[in-house]
């Protein structure tokens, strides 16, 4: 293989040009997960502008980029994928038919380890160093909202109605309901931060916009713009106010959900569901073939989905000590909290003991 390695401002217009259209035409070849925005060029290069260590390795095959991989490295040689932590896809963008040697990969990228939590499915030569693989539920739009509603109504009859009569009420009680797909006012996105900081706090999570870094990618990201990546502000109005919104990422034909909120003042009305019904509507007269709703085990998942597609955590090592070191240390944590997660004789009291911290947190 022949690989280069650029930091994210070096990479050329003929290459993201290359990388973009590879993922425009990734579902006429079985891989409609590659078109997913995490893995796009513009959120490589937006992350690069918030962290250090951000690569991209291209791959030509005759002197044509072939594939691209964006990844992140420490001096000492230990990579994660992109954002990892933030990133609900991850792997390597390449043209149908293409194969690679992972060790080789690493090798020329300068790593001894290259960790990752939402693998792409059908990326063989990193599958094999994973150590679980869990379902990403999705929302299919492609044959318009009409479909997508009525599969809804015969699937889950009395949450599609309740959902729908709850936004009846939300106009009665709290006034005029307005939806808007694209918010472009900032002040909106501040709003949901707050939003998604207060629920991250009251259920005792920890909070992701307390790191700087995130609200920089976050807003980055809402200001970045181009054929076809976009950030995408949701927001429900009622009278006038923002009572629930979301904050994703799109490319062609995929809206990747990323962080939506709502203000607890509306929770009776439930207008998390009814923005998600109304992103899906919007979402399909724009021409989305699905909104993937990421990994994680919730009931509004269960609820609004369609299908699952699967991702994979895990990591793909060189005989090197730096990457028998890096194991050992991430290993028995994930494995810790994968158990308590997928068992809910151990995930339920878990969980009532992170919102009870959470109102003692969210009380100082």
């Amino acid at each position: 293989m022949d690989i280069s390695v650029y930091r994210p401002g070096e990479l050329s217009a003929a290459d993201r040009a290359a990388w973009t259209a590879m993922q425009s035409k990734a579902h006429l070849h079985g891989a409609e997960e590659l078109a997913n925005p995490f893995l796009s060029p513009e959120f490589a290069l937006a992350v690069g502008r918030c962290r250090r260590g951000v690569r991209i390795a291209v791959v030509r095959e005759d002197g044509e980029p072939a594939a691209f991989f964006p990844f992140q490295r420490t001096a000492t040689g230990v990579g994660r994928a992109v954002g990892l932590g933030v990133s609900d896809c991850q792997g390597l963008v390449h043209r149908p038919g293409f194969t690679w040697d992972a060790r080789e990969l690493l090798r020329a990228c300068g790593l001894a380890v290259w960790e990752y939590d939402h693998l792409v499915a059908g990326q063989e030569p990193f599958e094999a160093g994973a150590s679980g693989t869990f379902p990403s539920p999705v929302m299919d739009v492609d044959r318009g909202y009409d479909v997508y509603l009525g599969e809804l109504r015969a699937r889950s009859p009395k949450f599609t109605r309740t959902t729908l009569a709850k936004e009846r009420r939300l106009g009665r009680d709290a006034g005029p309901v307005r939806y808007v797909h694209d918010e472009r006012d900032p002040a909106v996105l501040r709003t949901l931060m707050a939003w998604k900081s207060a629920q991250y706090r009251r259920t005792g999570r920890s909070d992701r916009f307390a790191h700087t870094w995130i609200t920089a990618l976050v807003t980055r990201l809402f200001h970045t713009r181009s054929d076809p990546f976009a950030g995408i502000l949701s927001v429900l109005y009622a009278d006038g106010r923002p009572v629930a919104a979301h904050f994703g990422l799109r490319t062609e034909r995929v809206l990747a959900c990323w962080f939506p909120a709502y203000d607890p003042a509306y929770a009776k009305f439930s207008p998390g569901l009814v923005l998600h019904l109304r992103m899906a509507e919007a979402a399909a007269a724009d021409g989305i073939a699905y909104l993937d709703l990421g990994r994680g085990q919730k009931e509004y998942k269960d609820s609004l989905k369609t299908r699952e597609h699967n991702v994979s955590e895990g990591w793909v090592t060189r005989r090197h000590p730096v990457a028998v070191g890096h194991r050992a240390r991430r290993a028995p944590v994930r494995a810790l909290r994968n158990a308590v997660q997928s068992r809910p004789e151990l995930f339920e009291p878990a969980d009532r003991i992170l919102k009870r911290m959470g109102k003692i947190r969210s009380r100082r």
